[in-house]
Order: structure tokens, then sequence, then C-alpha cells
């Protein structure tokens, strides 16, 4: 019997190996034959040791121009039409719009994930415009369209870029809670708290802000780092040399790049991003998951992992003063109410945001669109 191909599409290998690897599996044992299409890098070695079927498709996903992106969607028609998939699942901007249309021309069923609106979208600025319109000529050839907050699933409806019946929540791309779960040993600077700044080093995640924060609560006893890739192109990236200046002055500790982001989160006390939105911040849900508190900001894509008070605060968005008051509460508690605060954080991810509970709707929604 002819096995059903379900063909997923990210704007990198890296994306595909280190956050879905679980829905992989979980369709390989349904017995769907996977096939794995994104930029080829280092990870898509890795998916093919693994036994995924992998194939390499070009996508400038910092590009703007329009004869690039019409050859793109050529890319995709023609790889799509030699692999022949039942069902497409698409993440990202690039593969979402262009994708969508090269499906849409064989006929061929997407489902759409929009995990975050990105820079574009927080602002009123020539390129929002266009990104909003290419999403409206897009989602009407997907038969599905995630969200991963209420909020951007609402924006789309009242902006008239998708159909409210084919929206749907999920919460993330769901955690592994066993591969994410709290290190025995956890930090190891007894007479230090340590705060944790994870994320690309751009000023739409709130480093601006960290930076200043960290300034206002400057102590021998406080250390505040950061783990996170430098972004070169985009309008908003941070430069080495600042991220030097900040070092020689004191203020934070770079910790450059790392595959290994558990032992880090493992050393640190408490987790900050004081972003200024997300889809729904991976960064926050493995944090909570490890049993760390955070901190984060009252906006669409981090409250939601965030009960404040009760497993880490809420600071005001593009507001260094709201979040260093915040850092002072964290700095203020004692190491046991710390730890209790990361308790209630895994039970929180263990309880609305497990790997399983996305998974589980990916098969429900690929099985009713194939049946």
């Amino acid at each position: 019997m002819h096995k059903k191909t379900v063909a997923i599409v990210i704007n990198t290998s890296w994306n595909i190996f280190n956050f879905r690897l679980g829905l992989l599996r979980a369709l390989q044992e349904e017995g769907y034959r996977i096939v794995c299409i994104a930029p080829k890098d280092e990870y898509a070695s890795r998916l093919q040791a693994l036994g995924f079927e992998y194939h390499n498709i070009k996508i400038n996903n910092k590009g703007v121009n329009p004869v690039e992106d019409a050859k793109l969607v050529v890319d995709f028609y023609r790889l799509y039409k030699q692999i022949a998939p039942d069902v497409i699942l698409q993440y990202t901007i690039k593969p979402n719009i262009y994708g969508s249309w090269a499906a849409g021309m064989l006929g061929i069923p997407v489902i759409s994930n929009i995990s975050g609106l990105g820079t574009v979208f927080l602002n009123d600025s020539l390129s929002s415009k266009i990104a909003r319109l290419l999403y409206r000529l897009a989602l009407p050839f997907a038969k599905k369209v995630f969200f991963q907050n209420a909020h951007d699933r609402q924006l789309f409806i009242s902006s008239k870029l998708v159909v409210e019946a084919k929206t749907d929540l999920l919460p993330g791309s769901g955690i592994d809670t066993q591969k994410f779960k709290p290190l025995t040993g956890g930090s190891q600077h007894t007479n230090v708290l340590r705060f944790l700044f994870i994320a690309r080093l751009v000023k739409d995640k709130g480093l601006l802000e960290y930076v200043h924060a960290a300034k206002k609560i400057a102590q021998p006893s406080v250390e505040c780092t950061i783990l996170g890739a430098y972004y070169p192109g985009n309008p908003t990236a941070i430069t080495g040399e600042q991220m030097e200046v900040w070092e020689e002055e004191g203020i934070v500790k770079y910790l450059g790049v790392s595959d290994d982001v558990q032992s880090v989160i493992a050393k640190a006390d408490c987790v900050v991003l004081p972003s200024y939105r997300e889809g729904l911040s991976r960064v926050l849900l493995e944090a909570a998951s490890m049993a760390k508190p955070i901190i984060t900001t009252d906006v669409a894509g981090c409250r939601e992992v965030v009960d404040d008070g009760v497993n880490g605060y809420l600071c005001e968005v593009k507001d260094a003063d709201s979040l260093a008051e915040q850092m002072k509460k964290m700095i203020h508690l004692s190491e046991e109410a710390r730890k209790e605060m990361g308790r209630r954080g895994r039970e929180k991810v263990m309880r609305e945001f497990d790997e399983s509970v996305v998974i589980e709707k990916y098969l429900e929604t690929i099985a009713t669109i194939l049946n």
C-alpha cells in the first residue's frame, strides 16, 4: 500500500532538527513517509543520519528581492511536483507564502503555521504592508492555519488575512519535557545570582532594555549573562563591537552560542526575555520546563508562559525601569522561593505546553485532510 507523504518545510534545517524531531518521529510511527525540505546546513546531514528524507531549497530569509522570491515560487513548484506530497506542513514566512502559492498551483493541501509575526509586524512600514498583502494572497490556499497565541490569530482575522473557520491555536511547537527537565546540580555559583538572556541579538528581543536594567541592578552578587547569535542584516541587530563595550564596562557577560542550551539554562537562576512580541517564546518554555523562574514582558507570546508572581514576573514592554524592578524582586527572593517558582513553572509547561499536545493536534488535522 502506498504510504501517504507528509512534507515539513521550514527556512532552516537547524529549525527542523531542534524543534520538530518529535513530530517527525510521531508521523513516522503513524506510517507516513516523511520529507524534510529546508536550506542545507550542517543539520541537514543529521536529519539524514536519523533516516529522514531531505531535500535542499535555497531561501534567502532576509532578502526582499521580488525576482529572487519569484524564483523561489518556481523552486517550490518543481520540488513539490517531484516529491508529490499528500500534505505539506509549512513554517516561517517565506514557505508560508511562496510555498503556499506553489502548492496551490499543484492542488496539494497545506497546513500553515504562523509561529511569530517578526519585525515586519511591529510597525506600519512599507515592508509590513507588503507582508500583509502577501499573506492575504497566500493563506487562502491553506486548509488549516495554526497560530501560537490568540492575539496573532485575531490580528490576522480582523485584518482579513485569513478566514476564521480555518484557524486554530497550538501551544507553540511543544516542549519535550523529558529533554528539558531540571538538571541535578543546577547553578554552581552559590554566592552569585545569575540572570540569563537567550535570544537572537536584536533590539526587538528587548536586549537594550536588558542591558540598561543590568546597569541599574549592578552589584557584585549579581551576574547578567547573554546567550545568542548575532544577526547581521537585521535592521535592529546588535554588533559585536557594541557587545564588547558592554563587557568591558562590566555590565554583562556574553556566553556566545551553544547547541547545548540545557546546560546553559541549568547554570542560571532566572531566565529573562523582555521581547517586544513573540509567537510563543520557546526560550521561556524551555526555561520553565527546566524549573527556572522567568521574567518577561506583558505582551503576546510571552505572557502566556508566566502566571505573574507564581512562576515568574511580567514587566512592561520597552521599559528598562520596569524590567529592573522585577529583576530586583527576583534578587530579594530567598533561594527556596525561587525554586518554588521554578517548580510551578515546570508544572505549568507539563500541563499546557507538552509536545504531546501539539503532536496530537497535528496528527488529527493531517488525518482529517487526508480522509
